[in-house]
């Protein structure tokens, strides 16, 4: 024999609540409250901002009105065209001297110590009968000619020899001799009769050699 048993409670069924017209008029009075309360918290602070932005405008135009104060107070003077070829003038001699300085450090001028030295050298490497009337350097010393007299034609070479060893001409060679008998011209009373006059030799050395056919001859 069988039997059903019931287990459903109603008790225990989930009910609807239906919303009623006050709940429903209280929670849209909450909503436009909330709202309004956005409304106005936005319009503080727009209000906020835009006085801001009004008193940082004060403050750039009074700084604009100061600015344009002083330079109508001062104004910037315009550039000086004496002044400017000046500096321009100056410039132009700063870039020759340093080009010279260039050009002096090169060597391209040659010597650019002076020919003191030269000289001092041919006047120690001295002979005695032997004497210079004439010398001349060019360049940077390449090109040397020595013009005198000597008395004995073999007192040359000792002159020559003097000067090999003189550190100025060190690697410096004559390539060029000419060398000419000469009289010194005769001196005496009128009425007495003159004395002969003494012979000597005038010779002329050259660093380079010349196209002369008559290098390094004795000329009567």
């Amino acid at each position: 024999m069988s039997q059903q048993i019931n287990l459903f409670n109603p008790a225990f069924e989930k009910r609807k609540q239906a919303l009623s017209a006050v709940g429903l008029l209280r929670g849209l009075v909450l909503v436009l409250a909330a709202s309004a309360a956005v409304v106005w918290f936005g319009a503080r602070q727009v209000d906020a901002l835009e006085r801001t932005a009004a008193d940082a405008k004060g403050v750039l135009d009074a700084r604009e009105a100061r600015r344009a104060d002083v330079f109508a107070r001062f104004p910037v003077p315009g550039k000086d065209p004496l002044i400017a070829g000046a500096l321009g003038q100056a410039e132009a001699d700063r870039s020759a001297l340093l080009e010279a300085g260039q050009i002096l450090q090169g060597g391209e001028l040659g010597n650019t110590h002076g020919y003191a030295d030269y000289f001092r050298a041919f006047a120690r490497a001295r002979v005695n009968g032997l004497w210079l009337t004439g010398a001349s350097i060019a360049g940077a010393g390449k090109e040397i000619g020595l013009q005198g007299r000597v008395v004995q034609p073999d007192l040359l070479p000792q002159y020559i020899s003097a000067l090999s060893r003189e550190s100025a001409l060190q690697g410096k060679s004559f390539a060029r001799l000419d060398m000419a008998t000469a009289q010194l011209p005769a001196q005496g009373a009128a009425s007495a009769p003159a004395a002969p006059a003494p012979r000597f030799i005038e010779f002329s050395l050259q660093s380079s050699a010349a196209p002369a056919s008559g290098a390094g001859a004795v000329k009567q």
